[in-house]
């Protein structure tokens, strides 16, 4: 693809998270503009068209797909309608950006996974603390060898407030929430692969939806196959904030990541010490939202495997699978695809 060409993005589903990456495909991505939304819901897809200036209006996804000026779409529908769209996506020759998770399943994954590769387009998944400075720069610092060999890890996310528990969908902490945070500890731990999770989860903040498959508050272990013990959280009602957090514990020292201040002003008062906190991811990790964007279009320039690759988000997928597997048996479980 010509480095002048303008990159033409497709945008399905214009919720909040959908409206976040419209705005950022249309203003602070150099060289891209958003040239179409989708969205079934009525009246969803036009409202933000008009926000965000965007001319062409589909209430069929395929309809965006079987766009000849579109070059690559963004999904951000709600995630049982992934896979089948990265499907459908791919088969029209479009570039793909897919919101996490990627596939339910693992046979979703490797069907979604398949059809990229079968019609060579680029194929990105959102988990965005891939591109937060501190955790790409951590990253960075294990490959380099700067705290020796990884031997302890943990990742967390707390959401600030629990909403409508009764229209969630089931294991939605496992395979919407906690799955960022498998990839991060996959991310922290290169070239490791999961082999083992236990879990220990429970819904302590709405008990009345447990026996529906919904759980607020999780703690996961994970072993991996050089020999690191990570564990991994969740909670949805951290009432100080929105809460993301890595740590890197190694044979040469420890790294950690990330936080849930605002900024780093810390006021001192004569009532006590106060820091402003975000309540929102998309502004916890803004920078990173948008990184991730911008690369997904280069990647669309150059061809190249981007940083978040649909084999990724099918080993997180495998770890959450394992995770719902243990927490219905109460013990151990082996990952499906990891190696002994």
């Amino acid at each position: 693809m010509s480095s002048s060409k303008t990159i033409r993005l497709g945008l399905i589903g214009a919720g909040r998270m959908g409206s976040f990456h419209g705005l950022t495909a249309a203003r602070h991505i150099p060289g891209a503009c958003l040239a179409a939304i989708a969205d079934p819901t009525p009246g969803q897809a036009a409202r933000l068209a008009a926000e965000l200036g965007v001319e062409r209006v589909y209430t069929d996804p395929q309809q965006l797909l079987d766009d000849p000026e579109i070059d690559g779409v963004l999904i951000a529908a709600p995630a049982r309608s992934h896979a089948e769209l990265v499907i459908s996506a791919a088969r029209a020759g479009k570039g793909v950006f897919c919101e996490k998770p990627m596939a339910i399943t693992l046979d979703e994954a490797d069907r979604a996974i398949a059809a990229a590769a079968d019609a060579r387009v680029t194929l990105q998944v959102g988990f965005n603390r891939r591109f937060a400075k501190s955790f790409r720069t951590a990253h960075l610092d294990v490959v380099a060898g700067r705290i020796g060999t990884p031997q302890l890890l943990r990742s967390l996310t707390r959401d600030p407030a629990l909403n409508n528990p009764a229209n969630s969908p089931q294991w939605v902490i496992f395979l919407e929430t906690l799955i960022h945070d498998f990839d991060t500890l996959r991310y922290l731990n290169p070239g490791a692969e999961a082999v083992e999770v236990f879990v220990v989860a429970d819904a302590l903040i709405a008990p009345d939806f447990k026996s529906k498959g919904f759980l607020d508050t999780a703690v996961v272990t994970l072993r991996f196959d050089n020999g690191a013990i990570a564990t991994a959280e969740a909670n949805f009602q951290a009432v100080y904030g929105y809460d993301v957090r890595g740590e890197v514990f190694g044979s040469a020292g420890m790294l950690t990541m990330g936080g849930v201040n605002d900024s780093d002003l810390v006021r001192y008062l004569a009532n006590g010490i106060q820091a402003d906190t975000q309540r929102l991811d998309t502004d916890l990790l803004r920078d990173a939202y948008v990184a991730e964007l911008n690369h997904f279009v280069d990647c669309l320039r150059t061809g190249e495997k981007p940083l978040a690759s649909g084999e990724d988000a099918r080993a997180a997928l495998a770890i959450a699978r394992a995770c719902i597997e243990s927490f219905q048996q109460g013990k151990p479980v082996r990952v499906q695809g990891g190696r002994s």
